[in-house]
């Protein structure tokens, strides 16, 4: 198994994707994470009372992301870069040979920098809707670092990782990645 340290700077906001009502978290999120993982996240979700805002999971340490978000973020990536990187099946590949560590990977803050509104459209049935959204963020110029772990596999690389990971430079984590959010270079 081969271990790297990465560490990414973010060029634009972050924006936190956890919603800030633990009994939503609760009953949605959590109840789909997988049967071997004990811990409680929606105890780390802080409680507001405005319905539609997001934010960071928030422990004694600080403002953090679990390593799912790293990890589905290289997913999201290998779904879209499968041609490019010339890999079948690269999502499935990922889940299975990729893992992130540390669990909570820590954004080194106590509080989000600020919170930005946005406008939500949607087409129901009933037609076009409209509603705002509110999160939490955290400035560009943030340095993250994680480890990554791979599974020694033939097509899997620490390389093809990295051509992964400079897909962040464009998409980003977090929430609205597609309005520019979340962007990141590989230091």
């Amino acid at each position: 198994m081969l271990w790297e340290k990465i560490k990414i700077e973010l060029t634009t906001q972050m924006l936190g994707t956890v919603t800030k009502d633990p009994e939503v978290y609760k009953t949605y999120i959590e109840s789909k994470k997988p049967d071997n993982i004990s811990e409680d996240e929606y105890l780390t979700v802080e409680k507001i009372e405005e319905k539609g805002w997001t934010g960071f999971h928030k422990d004694l340490n600080g403002l953090f992301i679990y390593e799912y978000t790293i990890k589905g973020f290289l997913k999201h990536a290998g779904n879209v870069l499968k041609d490019i990187v010339k890999i079948k099946n690269l999502r499935s590949k990922i889940d299975n040979y990729v893992f992130i560590s540390p669990r909570r990977i820590y954004l080194n803050q106590d509080k989000p920098d600020g919170v930005i509104e946005r406008p939500l459209r949607a087409m129901t049935a009933l037609g076009p809707r409209v509603t705002i959204a509110r999160s939490d963020y955290i400035k560009a110029g943030k340095e993250i670092d994680f480890k990554i772990m791979l599974v020694q596999h033939k097509e899997i690389t620490m390389k093809k990782i990295m051509e992964l990971f400079k897909y962040g430079e464009l998409m980003g984590l977090g929430q609205f990645r597609n309005g520019g959010y979340g962007r990141f270079k590989v230091l």
